[in-house]
């Protein structure tokens, strides 16, 4: 059930009205929190409150969150926060006088309106992995593992036996470049770098480069995956940004969000049966996100898998999820392990 709320928000007086000046009035019009809480959820119900109460100077009103426009009950003075993205968003309101129409917007934050459920997990096989590789990125095509390697002058694209864990196919980055995130899509590879704001694309068969991309507005490059046409990507903090499939120019985003806050530090992704899953840096655990709205559907504890792998001074975290398509299993590494497990999920 929604909850009902009476959030505060100003709204100045309509510019540019045919009125004439005598006649026009300073209107204020506000949402007041009832319960005085400062979240609101998906799904809720906000009650406006124009001031003075019962006077308004506009024929009507329409309101949206950033440009998905939302339901308003005249009768009622109500407004409901459906099908919206989460997280830190922008409230408008459109105002209409006669002729005239003024746009008033002011910051809001929406979450989501359930507790992540929690996944549990079984080992199902262990495989040996380069304890040398420090794991940005990590897909299958078929039965075949690719993944990318980071830190400066170490990092690389490698095509890999994911049962013996030997490297078929391996090509070095120059040493200026931090190896971030890959994704393989139709006979390309996609592959991030971490703070050089450029994108490598090659050749599946052959490791060829054959393209580049520059980012746009997002801060860094952490992790990939794709739906089959749309590309996704991670930057570091909150944000999935989406990609256009030729030019990979970022056309949005979208911010995870739990039913109580932001999750930062979104890493490498992975797309499983119409979700995406995605690594929680330093956390070693994965949150599955619902890729419409950002809203962290579940989350898996995988802090136990650092225990059973050789420990070392440069043993790092948990990063790299990849989906065996025809196993329906899940695989995962981290940075330095010695070790790439199979394992299979169950909702507690």
């Amino acid at each position: 059930m929604s909850k009902l709320f009476y959030i505060p928000l100003i709204l100045i007086t309509l510019a540019g009205s045919c009125v004439d000046s005598a006649s026009k009035k300073h209107m204020n019009f506000s949402f007041k929190n009832t319960s005085g809480e400062k979240i609101f959820h998906l799904g809720d119900t906000l009650w406006v409150d124009f001031v003075p109460s019962g006077k308004t100077d506009f024929d009507s009103v329409q309101f949206f969150v950033n440009d998905k426009k939302i339901i308003y009950s005249d009768s009622h003075n109500r407004l409901i926060l459906n099908d919206v993205k989460l997280g830190k968003q922008s409230l408008k309101a459109i105002f209409y006088k006669n002729n005239d129409a003024q746009i008033t917007e002011n910051p809001i934050e929406i979450f989501s309106n359930h507790t992540p459920k929690l996944l549990k997990f079984k080992i199902i096989n262990t495989y040996p992995h380069d304890i040398k590789a420090y794991t940005q990125g990590l897909e299958f095509v078929g039965d075949t593992l690719y993944e990318s390697t980071g830190l400066y002058g170490s990092s690389s694209l490698r095509k890999v036996d994911f049962r013996t864990g030997k490297v078929l196919k391996k090509i070095d980055l120059d040493k200026k470049y931090f190896g971030e995130g890959i994704t393989v899509l139709k006979d390309k590879i996609y592959q991030l770098t971490w703070r050089e704001k450029i994108g490598f694309v090659y050749n599946r068969e052959t490791f060829a480069q054959v393209g580049s991309f520059s980012y746009q507005n997002s801060a860094e490059g952490w992790g990939l995956c794709h739906d089959g046409k749309t590309i996704y990507k991670s930057d570091g903090t909150e944000k999935i940004w989406t990609l256009k499939d030729e030019t990979l120019k970022e056309a949005g985003f979208i911010q995870v969000c739990t039913n109580t806050r932001l999750i930062e530090s979104v890493n490498e992704l992975e797309w499983v049966d119409g979700k995406i899953y995605a690594n929680i840096y330093q956390r070693n655990a994965i949150a599955i996100i619902n890729p419409e709205n950002g809203v962290v559907e579940a989350v898996l504890d995988l802090s136990s898998l650092k225990e059973q792998v050789k420990q070392h001074p440069d043993l790092d975290v948990l990063n790299g999820i990849a989906y065996h398509p025809s196993n329906h299993t899940l695989f995962v590494t981290g940075k330095n392990w010695d070790k790439l497990f199979e394992i299979s999920l169950t909702f507690e």
